[in-house]
């Protein structure tokens, strides 16, 4: 299963306030959970690292509306919505890439988030010798889209799990997704992964 070698797998940022019930929640957010969980669970089973984003705001940034930004308040770091969603099963050895803490940073891609030991995303994969990327999570267009193009620019070999996203605003979702195509990354399905021998 998903083969071996120099992949890795990025789950970004499905934490409560982007799901059912909170501050920014993604329309069918809660639905990337279980794909992702089997997307992760295969992994595990295959030693593929998972690496999982998360928005990790500062009560005064910049990205907030009452601070001049686009968006309401929402995954500011500690806060219960900043959690990952409780029904995702991230394994005890995934990486953790926080982003957006600074208050003058949107921080939408995962490429511009650090690890706990201050590494960033592109470094961890280097070190881990990674050469092929998937990517699930929220949202389609705005961090996942963000992340993959980084990933593609870096010479990364992206692959979006399009039945382990979703999009804010469905017209976006579509118009990301064939921009992410374009730009280089491959559109997959979490079936096709799993199936790889």
């Amino acid at each position: 299963m998903l083969g071996s070698g120099a992949r890795a797998l990025l789950v970004v940022d499905v934490q409560n306030d982007f799901c059912l019930g909170g501050s920014l929640a993604v329309p069918d957010g809660d639905r990337v959970v279980e794909p992702i969980n089997r997307l992760m669970s295969g992994c595990a089973e295959a030693g593929i690292p998972i690496f999982a984003s998360r928005d990790w705001h500062p009560t005064g940034s910049r990205h907030f509306a009452d601070h001049g930004g686009p968006w309401p308040v929402h995954c500011v770091a500690d806060s219960p919505g900043a959690a990952f969603h409780p029904g995702l099963h991230l394994p005890v050895d995934a990486r953790i890439v926080s982003k957006g803490q600074a208050p003058d940073t949107d921080g939408y891609s995962a490429f511009d988030g650090t690890l706990p030991d201050g590494t960033g995303l592109r470094e961890a994969l280097a070190a881990g010798g990674v050469r092929e990327l998937v990517v699930c999570g929220l949202a389609t267009d705005y961090c996942v889209r963000a992340s993959v193009l980084d990933g593609v620019r870096l010479g990364l070999r992206v692959e979006v799990v399009t039945d382990a996203i979703a999009a804010v605003d469905a017209a976006g979702g579509k118009r990301a997704a064939v921009e992410m195509r374009d730009a280089g990354a491959t559109l997959t399905t979490v079936e096709a992964i799993l199936a790889r021998p």
